[in-house]
């Protein structure tokens, strides 16, 4: 807004959020940069990637999911700063990057990478983390967007600020002793593909092998089922609704085709007394008149006398006069209106009605879907689905039916007309009839192709703008944005051609059309030329050769009209791929009720648990026997990728769990899904906020009292923070810090009042002040629930009940920390001692202070 700021040299960013964008791990840390071999190995080794990328199932050309979907957390923050490392820059802005892995990594990171790797350049560092600070060249305490205090690390210790009671309490990290990098997660290498593990060799991963390609999109092939036009059909309505708008269809048609027969009918009459009215004229020479008022015997008549007509212009022609033909014709016309008009709000109905099923239909099958279906589909992949083709199901094939049905209707007609009129003409246009099928036998086989590729073709475009969208930051200060338009102008191209494609096919089948429907014209008309006109009726030659110039091109309008519905029916086709996805189980109604009330206590067990991703894969959980006594307040920690998120997504049960897990005595899996989730509140570690307003991220179901919305909000110290409920929360929750989010999810924890509360490193990234406020919080307002606490920093959670330790996938230690810290080799005690000698006493006394607090009998 004002002021400037003085830049000498170019700028490396590394974001507090990790961003990954579908491709290998090599790809998201060069990001358009060229391949340096050396170099490259120096960022992965100074980044702890080596032992990861041995891990991967294709080293460094593993692909990655959607925004490192099948990554950790660490993993995702460490590719997110190799990236930013591995670009050569003056200075580097590091937005913490360290929050989100283990201690020891942590201090390798900023031992080997930033203060190491990175010592000749200016490194401006965001952290919470402050054991850090010491290192510093210089500090900057921020307040409110307000410089607080700057110094040295000496210089804050004795500037008398409230920050130099948190400095001062600093252990000294230097003496820290580095333990071997964190292992790869069993949970990664079961979620990516296994096709081939890099040799030993490849000492660091970095193999120099073909990437691994991204799975493609499933397409359709072959011709269009009938299973696909009865499901739209379905969608739009039941029985008695079709069979209603197919009345209306047929209706509405032949009250227009009886308009056309009846001025045909009319003309013949009319022909009809004209050719009377000549051939009395001819006889009145012949035989003696007789005036029409005179008096006329039957004598005079077979003598060959004859009546003198009346030329009156209303006398009767036919059965009726003039003025009743117009009265039975304007009715006609009436009707047709009428029919015309009722037909197309009928039928636009039946294709909303389908049009909306359909949506709600994917809609619900998506947000019912299993979470393995969002790893192997991007963000993209699911835009396309409810943009283009739901735009084509809502704005083109309702048009394109309707003119289709519409043009088969008149074609009928007109053949029951011809054949009325002159039933020769039937030969020509069922030969012309079967040479149109033929072209559009030969057309769709095509066609049917092109457009399922278009669809598949756009799905890249969708990603790669979601993709640049989430990590615009990063684009933009790495100077990517020209690269990140020519990828982006290759996948619209590739999308253009495919659509040019189909567009020039269309083209050729007009030009082939037009071709027939010309000949077949001229046929109609040298025959009427030929043939002996006196033979024929007047009426009859102009209706033949009327209908037949709106046959030509009804045919090749209707043809193409059936093409362009076919084509457009694999928007269906797709949508329908998307609602039979793999489904959670028992969602709204579970094996049994769930009890009133329940969860009562908040008692949870584990029994022989374990948990896969997919049916295909190796269990991620194996065998876990935990029981958690209801209030119990439990620390679950582990080495990036041990399976501590795995646990809580068991206990949601957001993947396949084999065993039981039991929740006051009760097995969760007779449950509904729906129930059970929503007695487990969850605090997680990258908090979710929907672009709406305070009030609906709070309480969506508007279950709650403003005075408790705001009540939750003062307690989560946020009150002061938002002007009103109506306050609008941008896109993720951009107007608010990340601390606040989490208070946010907090204050929505809160709301609820669940018995059960689950904390997934919840406060990795924000600061210690906000850290201490949180648990605090927590400790008052959720006194009597359990808790469980998936951490990173063991002061969290060393005055819990239980801290339950997981290594790859299974339970190693379970009791009162005090009790485990008391043995020398135990996995905690090895955790505690990769801290500094000052920490590790500190934690040592925090857990022996809660067991004697305790009783010593917890």
């Amino acid at each position: 807004m004002s002021g400037r700021i003085h830049l000498c040299g170019p700028l490396s960013y590394a974001c507090q959020e990790p961003w990954l964008f579908v491709a290998t791990v090599r790809q998201n840390i060069l990001f358009g940069l060229p391949y340096n071999s050396k170099k490259y190995k120096e960022v992965v080794r100074v980044c702890a990637l080596q032992k990861d990328f041995l891990q991967f199932p294709h080293g460094d050309q593993t692909l990655v999911g959607e925004r490192g979907a099948s990554l950790s957390g660490g993993q995702r923050a460490r590719i997110n700063l190799a990236r930013a490392v591995y670009r050569q820059a003056d200075i580097y802005l590091l937005d913490d990057p360290l929050s989100a892995v283990d201690a020891h990594v942590g201090r390798q990171l900023f031992d080997e990478c930033i203060n190491g790797h990175l010592r000749h350049a200016t490194r401006v560092l965001v952290t919470h983390q402050l054991h850090y600070l010491k290192a510093a060249d210089h500090i900057v305490v921020m307040n409110n967007g307000v410089v607080e205090v700057t110094g040295t690390y000496d210089e804050l210790q004795t500037s008398g600020k409230d920050f130099a009671k948190l400095l001062s309490s600093l252990q000294d990290e230097n003496e820290d002793k580095l333990e071997k990098p964190e292992p790869m997660t069993r949970r990664t290498s079961a979620r990516l593909s296994t096709t081939r593990r890099p040799s030993l060799s490849e000492s660091v991963g970095c193999s120099e092998g073909t990437a691994q390609e991204m799975e493609e999109e499933k397409r359709e092939s072959g011709s269009m089922g009938w299973h696909v036009y009865g499901a739209y059909l379905r969608a739009g309505g039941g029985a008695a609704v079709l069979a209603f708008t197919a009345l209306l269809l047929i209706v509405g048609q032949l009250s227009a085709t009886l308009c056309d027969y009846w001025v045909t009918f009319w003309t013949n009459e009319v022909t009809r007394q004209k050719e009377k009215e000549a051939n009395l004229s001819t006889k009145e020479l012949e035989r003696p008149m007789i005036p029409a008022n005179s008096t006329f015997s039957f004598m005079d008549y077979f003598n060959g006398a004859e009546i003198q007509p009346d030329l009156n212009i209303d006398a009767p022609i036919g059965p009726l006069d003039t003025t009743q033909y117009l009265y039975v014709y304007s009715a006609l016309i009436v009707c047709c209106i009428f029919f015309i008009t009722a037909r197309a709000f009928m039928f636009f109905k039946v294709c909303m009605n389908a049009s909306r099923n359909l949506h709600n239909d994917m809609f619900a099958s998506m947000l019912r879907g299993v979470m393995r279906f969002f790893d192997n589909n991007s963000s993209g992949r699911i835009l396309n689905r409810f943009s283009k083709d739901m735009g084509a199901l809502d704005e083109l094939l309702p048009r394109f039916l309707l003119e289709c049905i519409q043009i088969y209707l008149v074609m009928f007609s007109i053949l029951a007309l011809n054949a009325a009129a002159l039933v020769w003409t039937l030969l020509p246009t069922t030969i012309i009839l079967l040479l149109f099928y033929t072209i559009l036998q030969i057309y769709l086989k095509s066609a049917q192709s092109i457009k399922r590729l278009e669809g598949t073709t756009r799905s890249p475009v969708f990603s790669h703008m979601s993709a640049t969208l989430n990590g615009i930051s990063t684009i933009r200060s790495a100077g990517a944005q020209q690269r990140l338009i020519k990828e982006f102008d290759h996948f619209q191209d590739v999308h253009t051609s495919t659509w040019s494609s189909y567009l020039a096919s269309g083209v050729t089948l007009g030009f082939w059309l037009d071709f027939i429907c010309v000949l077949y014209l001229a046929i109609v008309i040298v025959a009427f030329l030929v043939i002996d006109s006196k033979t024929i009726f007047s009426g009859n030659v102009g209706l033949a050769i009327s209908q037949t110039l709106i046959l030509t091109g009804m045919l090749q309008f209707g043809v193409r009209q059936t093409a362009e519905v076919i084509s457009q029916m694999t928007s269906v086709e797709r949508i329908l791929q998307y609602t039979h996805i793999d489904r959670e189980a028992s969602w709204e109604k579970g094996a049994r009720e769930t009890p009133k009330g329940w969860p009562w206590r908040g008692r949870l067990e584990f029994r022989n648990c374990f948990m896969k991703y997919s049916p295909e894969d190796l269990p991620v959980l194996k065998n876990l026997n935990i029981v958690i006594e209801p209030g119990w307040k439990v620390g679950v920690v582990g080495r990036t990728g041990a399976g501590k998120s795995s646990l809580i997504s068991s206990l949601f049960r957001l993947a396949i769990v084999e065993g039981e897990i039991l929740i006051d005595d009760i097995d969760t899996s007779q449950l509904s899904l729906q129930d059970l989730r929503s007695k487990i509140s969850i605090i997680p570690q990258e908090p979710v906020l929907f672009s709406a307003t305070l009030r609906y991220n709070l309480d969506p179901f508007n279950n709650y009292e403003d005075e408790q919305l705001w009540q939750a909000l003062e307690a989560v110290d946020l009150k002061n923070a938002v002007p009103a409920l109506d306050f609008k929360v941008s896109e993720g929750g951009s107007n608010f810090s990340l601390g606040q989010r989490q208070l946010v999810c907090l204050a929505r924890a809160i709301l609820r009042g669940n018995r059960i509360l689950v904390l997934d490193e919840a406060t990795a990234n924000v600061d210690p002040k906000t850290d201490e406020f949180i648990q605090r919080t927590i400790r008052k307002r959720f006194a009597d629930c359990t808790v469980l606490t998936v951490a990173h920093r063991l002061n969290t959670i060393m005055d819990s009940d239980r801290v339950l330790v997981m290594d790859t996938g299974r339970l190693v230690e379970f009791d009162h920390p005090y009790r485990l810290l008391c043995k020398s080799d135990g996995h905690l005690t090895k955790m505690v001692r990769e801290t500094s000698d000052k920490m590790s006493e500190h934690l040592f006394q925090v857990a022996k202070q809660t067991f004697l607090s305790n009783g010593g009998v917890i």
